[in-house]
């Protein structure tokens, strides 16, 4: 009798659970019928941005819906990732921050949901780009230790624009005062580098470092000059142009951005969307635009996205901890 009872629960527990299976399969099968928003953090024009509007067209064309980004800068991305965090979680309400919002943020705002897994579901990587180092044409400086050698033979006086406190293109800048034992005047700007880069190319501010996409308007126009890069090798498309590890030994900086969905998403739907992100960044069209602009892609399953960002977050721990003294 006991055991008679014990099986009968089982197969009723089975049968149970068959809905919801059934639901949740469904679900996925008709994701998406209607737009898909994506919540970025990055100022309009920046390269986070770009790359974002590239990843939103790729998904629109793979699903047949319309995918479009959201811009919510402002305060390091907590503005964007708490929009982010309080959306339904139904895959309609995606989220694609910069490196800085997972890596600084946490560190100086604990109580912000900034946390993967606790706040999101992990989906894949995006984007990666490295940063460039470019100065003022009248700056007298057409490498990078040449630029080192300035700020050496006059602490303070070369001033470096930084587009958004505790974010990477402000971590590069410390961790290259930190590496080639310079100070540099830090001069900080709000709203990506629209402003940043008129100043810098009106010879008010001596340097910045940004993504190319967000400074090849600039680059183009003759108004800033590349001096170096902070890639791990020289990039195909910029030949001539060194690495900052050609001076400065190990040094490499490099920009990145993942997909995640506010926590409670399904996991059917994150399924489905992270198997065509990674169709869509191994696209090789989808790779050619990004290298256009100075920006590179890779697929990434959710589990290794998580230990991505776990990681770099380590690696920075350092320069953020010398930024909060700055």
């Amino acid at each position: 009798m006991n055991s008679f009872r014990f099986w009968f629960c089982i197969v009723g527990l089975c049968l149970t659970a068959l809905p919801a299976a059934t639901a949740a399969h469904a679900q996925a099968d008709n994701y998406p019928n209607k737009t898909v928003t994506i919540i970025s953090d990055a100022a309009p024009g920046s390269t986070p941005d770009v790359d974002a509007r590239f990843v939103a067209d790729g998904l629109g064309k793979a699903f047949g819906q319309q995918v479009i980004v959201v811009n919510h800068p402002g305060a390091n991305g907590s503005i964007a990732a708490r929009a982010a965090s309080e959306a339904v979680p139904d895959g309609y309400t995606l989220f694609m921050p910069a490196l800085s919002t997972f890596v600084a943020l946490p560190s100086v705002a604990p109580n912000l949901p900034l946390k993967l897994p606790r706040d999101f579901v992990p989906i894949g990587y995006t984007a990666e780009n490295p940063m460039f180092v470019a100065v003022n044409p009248r700056l007298g400086v057409s490498t990078l230790s040449q630029l080192i050698a300035l700020a050496k033979k006059e602490p303070g006086k070369v001033t470096i624009a930084v587009t958004g406190a505790g974010r990477l293109t402000d971590l590069t800048g410390l961790l290259l005062q930190d590496r080639a034992d310079v100070q540099l005047l830090r001069v900080p700007y709000t709203g990506g580098p629209a402003a940043a880069l008129a100043d810098v190319g009106s010879g008010r501010v001596s340097m910045i470092i940004e993504g190319y996409s967000g400074i090849v308007g600039a680059v183009k126009a003759g108004q800033v000059t590349l001096i170096a890069v902070a890639s791990l090798e020289r990039l195909p498309q910029f030949p001539d142009l060194p690495t900052v590890a050609e001076t400065i030994p190990g040094f490499a900086a490099l920009g990145w951005q993942v997909m995640v969905a506010p926590k409670g998403t399904p996991a059917s739907i994150v399924s489905k969307v992270s198997e065509v992100l990674a169709k869509v960044v191994s696209d090789a069209d989808f790779k050619k635009r990004l290298a256009n602009i100075g920006s590179y892609s890779r697929a990434m399953t959710p589990e290794q996205t998580l230990a991505f960002v776990e990681k770099e977050q380590q690696t920075w721990a350092p320069m953020l901890q010398k930024a909060a003294k700055n």
